[in-house]
């Protein structure tokens, strides 16, 4: 009971904890006068990607990679299909130029080579399949570009230079920190330990609680970021959350798993991958069904109908 216990406290504590490291982050780079831009960018970005990174930190170096692949999956697909789905209903998502067609293709070939990477044994005949330290350095290869492209695009974007920044002391901002890594460690820790004990106890396979549970717990702040823009009908914010997280997942996160330590990969877990690509291909053409560069509250009805019946094939098949 005690691990379950902690496996619920482990989220909120994951969450509120990338949420203090933000506030106090944020804070110190204002008060250096490093500007909006870059802390959008890098603090926030990276902040926002922190429980999703510290789960599958704790899961690489415990050699639970079931729930590190299963959690980057799981996520990819609860944003795309369950995030924007709840974000398009609330209110009608407009995407800009950039996003739809620069931003969402990335995120689609993020997911392509998490199929081709992970499947040595259907592409090379190789004796088994795993993302290798190899694999992983070419997704941070991906990871650096996409920065890159992030950072160019700011100098015509002014919407980022609009976001707000908590202003802390130095004291406190120190203390938001602290408090905060304190919370993604042991957040991160209880919810692999918790995720393993589940997964034991009804005897379903690590995989299945990484790509529900532990994915879309960790995906709940992305979730209230998006839902939150799309009821103030900042639409924009709602989708480039979404692919921008999505994009981290793979090419920071999964890469960073891998070159710690390989991932080794049952090719069982392909049908997850094919709905990982299936949903990334539905937004793209989503896109320009009904209005243009336009997510509809009807098109999120559907993502929700495909998310349910994904999760509802889990369960039933897992």
């Amino acid at each position: 009971m005690l691990t379950y216990f902690l496996f619920i406290i482990g989220f909120y504590l994951l969450i509120k904890g990338a949420d203090l490291l933000v506030d106090g982050s944020s804070s110190i780079a204002r008060k250096l006068n490093i500007s909006n831009i870059v802390i959008g960018l890098t603090i926030v970005a990276f902040g926002t990607s922190a429980p999703e990174f510290i789960v599958n930190l704790f899961a690489s170096i415990n050699g639970n990679t079931e729930i590190a692949i299963g959690n980057v999956l799981g996520s990819n697909i609860a944003n795309i299909l369950l995030i924007l789905g709840v974000a398009s209903i609330i209110y009608p998502i407009s995407a800009k130029r950039n996003t739809v067609l620069k931003e969402i293709p990335f995120s689609l070939l993020a997911a392509l080579l998490v199929a081709i990477t992970a499947n040595d044994v259907l592409i090379d005949a190789s004796s088994s399949s795993a993302i290798t330290r190899i694999d992983g350095l070419v997704f941070l290869g991906f990871f650096i570009i996409f920065l890159y492209y992030s950072f160019s695009i700011t100098k015509s974007d002014d919407d980022i230079n609009k976001m707000p920044v908590k202003e802390l002391s130095y004291l406190k901002s120190i203390a938001y920190i602290l408090l905060g890594l304190t919370g993604l460690v042991l957040g991160g820790k209880w919810i692999v330990d918790g995720a393993v004990t589940i997964a034991e106890s009804f005897n379903v396979s690590q995989s299945l609680i990484g790509l529900t549970v532990v994915a879309v717990g960790t995906s709940l702040p992305e979730l209230a970021t998006s839902a939150v823009a799309a009821y103030k009908k900042q639409t924009d914010i709602a989708i480039g959350n979404v692919v921008g997280s999505n994009i981290f997942n793979v090419f920071w996160i999964l890469g960073s798993s891998a070159v710690i330590r390989p991932l080794p990969f049952n090719t069982a877990s392909n049908a997850d991958i094919l709905v990982n690509v299936v949903a990334s291909i539905i937004l793209f053409f989503a896109m320009y069904v009904g209005k243009k560069h336009v997510l509809e509250r009807w098109q999120g009805i559907i993502l929700l109908l495909f998310y349910f019946s994904y999760i509802t094939y889990l369960v039933t098949t897992r």
